[in-house]
């Protein structure tokens, strides 16, 4: 027996930013425990992370904590369903980061198709629109972060939209 179910989007930009609370939490512990970042850089990119959200450009957002050579050492994975039946949060937490001499903290963003459908210069004047406050550059980093082992972290959510957290160590 097969069954079905079909369901439309009922969040709003108001959905959006309370799930990325949850995210804007970690991202600041993340930040002060790995002594990597001003808050006013935490800001800076958590900025630009909520604009790409709520505008629909986003598909994940990955913080990396990598060591002196450029290797990932600890990350989280921020994945993006906006079709989700979660309809409110988990409470931030679960990182158990730490200091790492010589180590750097990073975030990659994975974009949607709407994003990769926008040409150069649509792309930079979204930013340019929203004021973006990081040069974001890319990256080839690989984010199903391979040699780390993968657990499962908090769903923050608010009327289906969706933000689950993967954890690497």
């Amino acid at each position: 027996m097969y069954y079905s179910a079909t369901g439309t989007a009922t969040y709003t930009v108001v959905d959006i930013r309370k799930t990325f609370e949850g995210f804007e939490s970690d991202l600041r512990m993340i930040a002060r425990l790995t002594n990597t970042w001003t808050m006013d850089f935490t800001e800076s990119v958590f900025h630009d992370v909520i604009k790409l959200a709520e505008a629909k450009y986003l598909a994940a957002t990955n913080v990396v904590l990598e060591n002196s050579s450029g290797i990932p050492i600890k990350a989280a994975k921020f994945v993006v369903n906006p079709t989700g039946t979660g309809i409110s949060s988990d409470r931030a937490g679960g990182n158990n980061w730490s200091p790492v001499a010589g180590a750097r903290l990073s975030v990659i963003l994975e974009y949607t198709p709407a994003w990769h459908a926008l040409d150069s210069v649509q792309q930079c004047d979204f930013q340019k629109n929203n004021d973006f406050c990081v040069s974001w550059i890319d990256s080839n980093t690989n984010t199903s972060f391979p040699g780390l082992r993968h657990s499962m972290g908090q769903l923050y959510a608010s009327n289906g939209y969706e933000l689950k957290k993967h954890n690497y160590n």
